[in-house]
């Protein structure tokens, strides 16, 4: 009955023998012994959980129909086995199943396994709360889930569960962005299995499988440099040494086989082995090679793995007595890495990023950048009403998290953002039901979050309202200000600078008196829209508005019965929108956009935008890969218009208001825009709407926004990584292989997290978007991003069904509505002026309503506020305040960088260095004690330490640089620097008011 082994409880007798081990420092010194003058193969068992993908977190965790295959079976059975044999080891990565896992066991099982873990027997890797996609998250969401992960690690291992090494086995592509990042929490080394399969072809016949990746442009080596290492098998055993009941290409059970019968196999089986490892270690630079042990979900039957590779493992061994050179051992991605060290090699270096992904020809990875647009906006959505969440409870204090409206806590949206980060989440790469899952945790997270906003308004504003929060502006529904004659408006700004903004929102036919707190009008209008081919919705109010820096700022709205909406203006014959700092010009025949200038450096551009589609590939004679949630494969390189039956051209309609200068476009029935310009803005705003894509004809449809322009770009456009520093990209090129180009399209397509943009040496067009998409340049003066798919065949990489989102109404498509913001700048001004305005856009203050006259003082004798500021003084233009959340009883994590990349600061250069006072930066609370630690909160920097690498551009090893000491009266950024703190801090008992 060796099935039940593995979840027999752990006996007293082997938990008192385990707990009377001497053990030693839990640091590289526990790896296991190697043979320096052999080939040793470091076999990794380990298993990937995905946090959902074909089924939800749930189901994944219990194993829906089958509780033996659940992630919770794995781990019980996974510890089990590790008990039975000291000289086994296991390494694990998602903290999302962990910490589940954990809190449900006994303290004798909870003991036993902080053993293992102190002896270097159990190694977390990766340690974040998923293994995250890398394309299509913000690198600021990424931060969170890693120290979500890590701080649970910390708190509950101490220094024995800080894993060593990332651990990215699965995500799609590699961003520079994130190894930049992994460096910076002081990971020594990077495991990944995914890359191009012509890159992978070259490194292999180069001996260049591992290398240092040089991560950013702006911080100083060694500061972002991470030694990184491929797999050789993605992250599977290499064919016929599987033994899981999940392998697709099973090995027979050592352990049962006879070495004495005829028919056995194991003679067989060890050669193959030796085979395999000597054949593997030609591609590697060093004596050492890595075999994972695992694959999706395996070791559900642990003892089943370990019996076969303890077996595996003598039986090598025993070669070396008739003059074998391979040495086999039980190891982990950290002890192999720490060989690697020791080794001094030199390594060469890679400096660009792993992206587009192709695992073959015509089979690029590109489509997912784009999948489940409407997923990706609430995924960013989510990101920043966690800022505002994270933040008001750090500046209420305890008061955020029990008040008038209940108990609220930010962590049950940390975690559902965390989730969303997964590689099959965010990345739009799991099946719908699933999505919906994840949706579901966004929403929960989300109510929770609604109570601690609510608590922390009422104690920094002194007033009880009954707050609102209006989710569905997207479609023009807000209940409260559609509804009451008066209401208040509450702006809260996460942002350290000003925010100044044109509010909208959904109202009744009636005009409305707008009022600052002190009884100051403001100037509104309400708008409507009508015409032929233009969408019914529902008059909205329009007025400017204003919040400070990390405050807020109150607006009354009451409603005037004598005053109606102004009408749409009638069409002239020349389609113009202007302010003081912007034109724009459509073609009064087409109804596209035809120009932009930019008004205050004198700068025009001829330049057109529409909309248009790719026929989804379904495979042809050569190759049968379709286009799918994963791969992006169009039938042709030419796109077709987006337009009303044969006519290529847009209905368009002029709305001219003292607020709002509007242009409404119908391409089709099923796809229209409004171009915009609100007085002051210096760029063009375009909200698109695309939906329900139509398939009835048999296509499916990768709709794209296309700008065309004169610009002579050399075939080179720009694009973001995860939304912070720059790369270059080339048309049909990749810096480190000659490429041999099989998708003209697909393989072009690059992750835009924020913006993309082109120039030609004078002026530059970017497009800065409000989620992640796919974005190209696919000739001089263009750029394309996709903003929707709609398939209608699986592309074989697992999920096993068709892209098709459905609409809100049954048998209908998905209507996706979102913002592309276009600027025109010299390349010197946009440098600073679009990363800013980027920065503004993913972090836009946040809508609170409630009624008006209804509120109660939040407690007796305390005066009412009615604009409020977190902080003491505006932050610099080149300083982000990244992460402000209570992350103890009296602690909490503040994050400040530095936005800009060097040489970008432009006229004002702001991309010099800034020097911060942060012992008087915040007006809520005091900082009574300030430590300095890694990007993820988890190491004091001062005692942080990382291995070092000698590399092919010259030089050895840096030396270990210690952190200054932190005066907290004086502390410096450079550009592109992050840095961490955890402050011990007082909340003030009587606030600035």
């Amino acid at each position: 009955m060796r099935v039940m082994e593995v979840v027999v409880p752990i006996g007293i007798l082997v938990l008192w023998l385990l707990l009377v081990q001497h053990t030693r420092s839990c640091d590289y010194e526990l790896c296991p012994a190697t043979q320096p003058s052999m080939i040793n193969v470091h076999l990794l068992p380990h298993t990937h959980v995905d946090v959902g993908w074909l089924k939800t977190m749930d189901e994944y965790y219990f194993g829906d129909q089958n509780p033996y295959k659940g992630v919770r079976h794995i781990l019980d059975s996974v510890v089990s086995a590790l008990l039975a044999n000291s000289s086994r080891r296991f390494i694990y990565a998602e903290m999302a199943f962990f910490v589940r896992w954990w809190r449900q066991q006994p303290v004798p099982t909870r003991q036993a396994v902080q053993q293992l873990v102190n002896q270097g027997r159990l190694q977390f890797v990766n340690g974040g709360w998923v293994m995250n996609d890398e394309a299509t998250t913000y690198y600021a969401a990424i931060i969170d889930q890693m120290s979500l992960g890590l701080k649970f690690l910390s708190d509950t291992f101490g220094a024995c569960g800080r894993p060593r090494v990332a651990w990215h086995i699965d995500p799609f592509g590699h961003s520079r962005e994130q190894a930049s990042l992994f460096a910076q929490m002081g990971f020594d080394g990077y495991f990944l299995g995914r890359l191009d399969y012509q890159d992978k072809q070259r490194r292999k016949k180069e001996l260049e499988m591992e290398l240092v990746w040089r991560a950013s442009a702006n911080l100083p080596s060694p500061q972002a440099d991470l030694f990184t290492s491929i797999l050789p098998n993605l992250y599977l055993p290499p064919v016929g040494l599987c033994w899981d009941f999940l392998c697709s290409v099973k090995e027979g059970n050592l352990m049962a086989d006879d070495p004495a019968s005829p028919d056995s196999r194991i003679e067989e089986v060890i050669n193959h082995f030796l085979e395999v490892a000597t054949a593997q270690a030609q591609h590697y630079a060093s004596n050492h090679t890595v075999m994972t042990m695992g694959g999706d979900f395996y070791y559900s039957y642990a003892s089943q793995w370990f019996d076969n590779l303890d077996k595996l493992i003598e039986l090598v061994n025993a070669k070396q007595t008739e003059g074998s050179l391979i040495n086999v051992l039980y190891s982990t991605p950290a002890c192999y890495l720490w060989e690697l060290n020791k080794a001094n090699l030199t390594w060469t270096v890679k400096q660009d990023d792993f992206f587009p992904y192709a695992d073959g020809p015509h089979q690029f990875w590109t489509g997912y950048f784009t999948s489940r647009p409407a997923l990706k906006r609430y995924e960013r959505l989510s990101h920043k009403f966690l800022q505002v969440c994270n933040q008001l409870e750090a500046l209420a204090g305890p008061e955020a998290s029990q008040g008038p409206y209940g108990q609220g806590r930010s962590i049950y949206l940390r975690k559902a953002m965390a989730v969303t980060q997964h590689h099959d989440a965010v990345s739009g790469t799991s099946r719908q039901r699933v999505t919906n899952d994840y949706v579901k945790q966004l929403m929960e997270g989300w109510e929770q979050c609604e109570v601690v906003v609510s608590n922390a308004l009422a104690s920094l504003g002194g007033s009880q309202e009954d707050f609102m929060f209006c989710n569905n502006l997207n479609i023009s529904v807000c209940p409260l200000s559609q509804r009451d004659f008066s209401f208040l408006v509450i702006l809260y700004n996460p942002l350290g600078w000003t925010a100044n903004l044109v509010v909208r929102l959904p109202v009744s036919n009636w005009g409305f008196w707008v009022r600052t707190a002190n009884q100051q009008t403001v100037p509104s209008e309400v708008v409507t829209v009508s015409g032929e081919g233009i969408r019914t919705s529902p008059p909205e109010l329009l007025f400017p508005a204003s919040a400070p820096p990390l405050g807020f700022s109150i607006y009354s709205v009451t409603r005037l019965p004598s005053r109606m909406p102004t009408p749409a203006t009638p069409t002239p014959a020349t389609l113009v929108i202007q302010n003081e700092h912007m034109r724009a010009t459509f073609n009064p025949d087409t109804g596209f956009l035809q120009e932009i200038e930019n008004l205050d450096l004198g700068l025009r551009l001829p330049l057109t935008q529409a909309f248009y589609w790719y026929g989804s590939s379904s495979g042809d004679n050569r190759n049968s890969q379709a286009s799918g949630a994963y791969i992006f494969r169009t039938e042709s390189s030419v796109p077709f218009p987006v337009r009303h039956r044969a006519q290529h051209r847009a209905q368009a309609h002029l709305v001219q208001m003292a607020l709002v200068q509007e242009v409404h476009q119908n391409f089709s029935a099923w796809c229209s825009q409004v171009v915009r310009l609100y007085p002051g803005q210096r760029h063009l705003e375009l909200e698109w709407t695309v939906g329900p894509v139509p398939v009835e004809d048999g296509w499916g449809k990768e709709v794209i926004s296309l700008f065309d322009s004169q610009l002579e770009t050399g075939g080179l456009f720009y694009t973001d990584s995860n939304g912070r520093e720059i790369l270059e990209r080339r048309r049909n090129h990749r810096p480190t292989w000659n490429l041999k180009q099989t998708e003209p399209v697909a393989g072009n397509y690059y992750p835009v997290n924020s913006r993309i943009y082109i120039k030609d040496g004078q002026i530059q067009l970017t497009v800065l978007t409000d989620r992640s998409q796919g974005g190209s340049s696919l000739r001089d003066g263009s750029l394309e991003l996709m903003v929707h798919r709609r398939l209608l065949l699986d592309d074989n990489r697992g999920v096993g069904e068709a892209l098709l989102e459905p609409g809100d109404e049954p048998g209908t498509g998905l209507v996706v509505r979102g913002r592309h913001l276009v600027l025109l700048d010299t390349v010197e001004a946009a440098a600073a002026g679009h990363r800013l305005q980027a920065q503004r856009e993913a972090l836009a203050p946040q809508l609170v309503l409630a009624p008006a006259g209804q509120g109660t003082p939040y407690s007796p004798g305390t005066p009412t506020l009615t604009q409020f500021s977190g902080l003491r003084k505006e932050l610099p233009a080149s300083v982000h305040l990244l992460t402000l959340a209570r992350w103890g009883p009296n602690t909490v994590l503040l994050r400040l960088e530095h936005i800009f990349e060097r040489g970008e600061g432009g006229l004002f250069n702001l991309s010099q260095p800034v020097t911060l006072d942060l012992q008087d930066l915040f007006s809520a609370f005091t900082i009574n004690h300030l430590e300095e630690t890694t990007l993820s909160a988890d190491q004091l920097l001062s005692k942080a330490t990382r291995l070092q690498w000698r590399t092919s551009t010259g030089g050895g090893p840096a030396p270990v640089q210690r952190a200054p000491s932190l005066d907290p009266s004086a502390v410096t950024l450079q550009p592109m620097e992050i840095r961490t703190f955890l402050a011990s801090v007082a909340w003030s008992k009587e606030r600035d008011r």
